[in-house]
């Protein structure tokens, strides 16, 4: 690989520590104005970094922005978020969903009521690409590395808001996210039961003894 991309570095780590820690690793080898942390399963479209590029270049006070995130099928994705409560995880993941006061909560934590063809500043956005500002980074901190799977994008928005600086939704950039949401598809009374059930738990549990019980 790096005699045919002499400019990509690969790095193998000697064990998997979990998400934060695989970003991290890259991030702290990065360098540049701008960082960008990009899932595999994603597809950057015609012209995204340029218009992430430009569009950090013309709003300073902006740590991180993310571009609209498309199924492959190129409907929207949910990749912008409020911040979570004490029982959104539960709601989404059991059948309390289903009962009308969840599906209320769910529907205000998923943004429903927001037109997602326009640039929003938001809580947080989904960790699948990320184009920051690697001043920001280096102000708030890298990924907290105790959130093995999930949680570990929402903590990192929730500090940048903390230092004052800002999240941006900017769908004029797109990527393509195919996007599996393995702890979706387990059945509700099966999640805490799974591996990925588990480690969605454990990192909800941290998240909500950091930082309280939420919005």
């Amino acid at each position: 690989l790096n005699w045919q991309y002499p400019d990509i570095v690969f790095i193998q780590n000697n064990h998997n520590g979990g998400l934060g820690v695989g970003n991290n690793t890259g991030l702290k080898k990065a360098q540049g104005k701008y960082l960008v942390v990009m899932n595999p399963d994603t597809i950057a479209l015609d012209k995204v970094f340029k218009n992430l590029y430009d569009y950090m270049e013309d709003n300073e006070k902006v740590a991180l922005v993310g571009p609209g995130q498309l199924n492959p099928d190129k409907t929207v994705q949910d990749s912008c978020f409020r911040f979570p409560g004490i029982f959104t995880l539960i709601c989404r993941r059991t059948f309390l969903g289903k009962l009308k006061f969840a599906k209320k909560s769910i529907d205000k934590y998923l943004m429903k009521d927001f037109d997602h063809s326009f640039e929003k500043e938001v809580d947080w956005l989904l960790g699948s690409f990320m184009f920051m500002r690697a001043k920001a980074l280096k102000d708030v901190g890298m990924f907290d590395e105790r959130f093995f799977l999930y949680f570990e994008d929402t903590d990192l928005c929730r500090r940048f808001w903390g230092k004052g600086w800002q999240v941006v939704y900017y769908p004029q950039a797109q990527i393509i996210h195919n996007h599996a949401r393995e702890s979706a598809q387990i059945k509700w009374y099966k999640f805490f039961l799974s591996v990925t059930g588990r480690y969605h738990f454990i990192s909800w549990f941290k998240y909500l003894r950091k930082w309280g019980i939420g919005n």
